[in-house]
């Protein structure tokens, strides 16, 4: 094993598909290696030289009776031989012979071995769970502003969403929705005639976790839907949401799986202020969970045998942590490509438990990062270890319930930047629905809700509307795809920007093949200039080379020298720059 430094090592051994695996350590001794450092330190008429010898010799002659194997067997009996023969400088030469080191690692004694007290466990993901970028659409949506469209007429978003680049399309839940406290426009309390509700209350007489929703069409309706998406390279995630509307199947066929009042009713879901009316949780604590534990194992089999591979867990924060070890393991030993989003926005030590339970992504703070300190700042927690060893962050700058401040106030250029900084400050990010459209009206002041929410109702969108971002999204999957620095999770290193409002960020691969830089005004209200810092001496390059940064949004080249650049971000023009380093 090489040495690192201070008594530690490290190796490396290949893990040939994606599952779960377990590996030992063990530590032990190299007797051999150490009697070959002492050996040669001694002078050539060192009297104790052919002492120190013999003793080399008697452990090579003892590696060769643990070998199993002939050929080897022969080989380090050969080696004695000619050391045997030899004396001074040669005999030390011999001893130092590649082979026989090679052959006495192999045959080393493990008698005195010590272990490690557990065994350790690794997992291996595809692809798709570490490089990704994600669209959020509601499949109701598109076809009229008064009915729901059905996965078919969904089809043809499909294209737009496979041409913008993005390689994940996820849907919230396509369910029967409950009719029972049914949710109005703008979240109102009642529903006028024709609201469809809010997919997240699950359940009608319709069915529930295991049905669509009759307006979307039929399960062979999603089965197309499903197929023609991989047709275009993209794969779809549903929206796994344990929960259940009044209206739900379960209600009637198992009440003992809800939380109750002193009274006997069923209680609704909150998180005060908010009230759901329309939502009842399932009670993970009730006195038998596992026949629920299993039906939620059933639902996400039963999908995935429908062509999902991708689920996106909605509040996991609030289930049992031991649940989701045992689901997520579970369905992993059987489906080893299945991807879990925890969208848990909760205190840190949650987010990090549920990663730590199996979650192969997570949603972050992402979305009230704005301020380049506090980007610096979390941005590497995350993505450096120990936390980057478990944690994986899919950052998104919205989503239906949260359009932050920086998006109401700073309109088209703060969709710009926040849409640079997550699709490469992480190799997995995510949009929904409308951001391409700069939509960042909100239900109220203050509020970080959409007005006219779709969660609530049905949407049609002018897709080329004037100021759209559709080309510009479009460009930034093609960078990421053109550039393997950008497909990585923990190679994101933060470097001086002399102007408070410039974030200057870089990733490379590790042959240093590859090496992107972006700069990013955080300010949209107001242009900044800021000379930055290429860690040129780092990359071999010398201070007095001129060297060529390819500016990829614009498609310009330019020359620089020396350790420092210079930037100027105009959000009225581009507020972001994303260059790549010639040689």
């Amino acid at each position: 094993m090489p040495h690192v430094d201070n008594d530690r090592g490290a190796g490396t051994f290949p893990l040939p598909a994606p599952g779960r695996y377990v590996y030992p350590v063990e530590a032990l001794a190299e007797p051999y290696r150490t009697w070959l450092a002492d050996l040669q330190k001694r002078e050539a008429g060192d009297e104790e030289l052919a002492s120190a010898l013999g003793a080399g010799l008697a452990l090579i002659r003892s590696a060769a009776t643990r070998a199993t194997d002939a050929a080897d067997r022969d080989a380090l009996a050969s080696h004695a031989d000619r050391i045997g023969r030899a004396a001074g400088a040669e005999a030390v030469g011999l001893a130092g012979d590649a082979e026989l080191v090679e052959l006495m690692a192999r045959h080393i004694d493990r008698s005195e071995a010590t272990w490690a007290e557990r065994e350790l466990e690794v997992v291996v993901d595809r692809e798709r769970a570490r490089f990704a970028a994600w669209y959020e659409m509601f499949p109701r949506s598109g076809a009229a502003a008064d009915r729901s469209a059905t996965f078919r007429e969904a089809e043809k978003a499909l294209e737009r969403v496979a041409a913008m680049g993005f390689d994940v399309v996820y849907l919230p839940p396509i369910h029967p929705i409950g009719h029972a406290h049914r949710k109005g426009r703008n979240n109102a309390l009642v529903a006028a005639p024709g609201d469809p509700g809010s997919p997240w209350a699950i359940g009608s007489a319709e069915g529930g976790f295991m049905a669509v929703h009759p307006d979307l069409g039929t399960l062979d309706d999603f089965d197309r839907f499903v197929a023609a998406a991989a047709r275009l390279g993209l794969e779809v995630a549903l929206d796994f949401a344990i929960q259940c509307s009044p209206d739900h199947p379960w209600v009637r066929e198992h009440p003992e799986w809800f939380f109750h009042r002193p009274d006997g009713t069923i209680k609704y879901a909150e998180n005060p202020p908010k009230k759901y009316q329309d939502i009842y949780p399932l009670n993970f604590q009730c006195a038998d969970p596992r026949p629920l534990w299993d039906a939620m194992r059933r639902i996400v089999e039963f999908w995935i045998r429908h062509g999902v591979r991708t689920f996106r867990v909605d509040n996991p924060h609030t289930k049992p942590v031991k649940f989701w070890e045992w689901l997520i393991r579970s369905v992993q030993e059987a489906h080893p490509d299945a991807i879990f989003l925890a969208e848990a926005f909760t205190r840190p030590k949650m987010m990090r438990v549920l990663a730590k339970s199996g979650f192969t992504q997570s949603y972050t703070y992402f979305t009230w990062r704005n301020d380049k300190q506090e980007l610096i700042d979390y941005l590497t927690e995350i993505t450096t270890p120990p936390v980057a060893e478990y944690f994986r962050g899919n950052l998104w700058p919205n989503t239906p319930d949260i359009l932050h401040e920086t998006l109401q106030r700073g309109g088209r250029p703060a969709f710009k930047t926040r849409l640079v900084l997550a699709a490469t400050l992480s190799s997995v990010y995510g949009i929904y629905s409308g951001y391409e459209l700069c939509e960042n009206v909100p239900r109220e002041p203050g509020s970080e809700e959409y007005l006219n929410s779709e969660k609530y109702e049905y949407k049609v969108r002018d897709w080329d509307a004037p100021g759209n971002l559709v080309e510009y999204v479009t460009r930034l999957n093609r960078i990421r795809r053109e550039n393997r620095a950008l497909q990585e999770y923990r190679n994101l290193r933060f470097y001086l920007a002399d102007d408070p409002h410039v974030l200057f960020f870089g990733k490379m691969t590790p042959e240093r093949d590859n090496l992107v830089f972006v700069a990013a005004n955080v300010d949209p209200f107001g242009a900044h200039a800021s000379l930055v810092d290429v860690p040129i001496a780092e990359l071999g390059i010398d201070a007095q080379q001129t060297y060529r940064m390819h500016e990829l949004v614009s498609d310009r080249w330019y020359d620089w020298r020396g350790p420092r650049g210079y930037v100027e971000l105009d959000p009225a023009i581009e507020p972001a720059q994303i260059f790549v380093l010639q040689r």
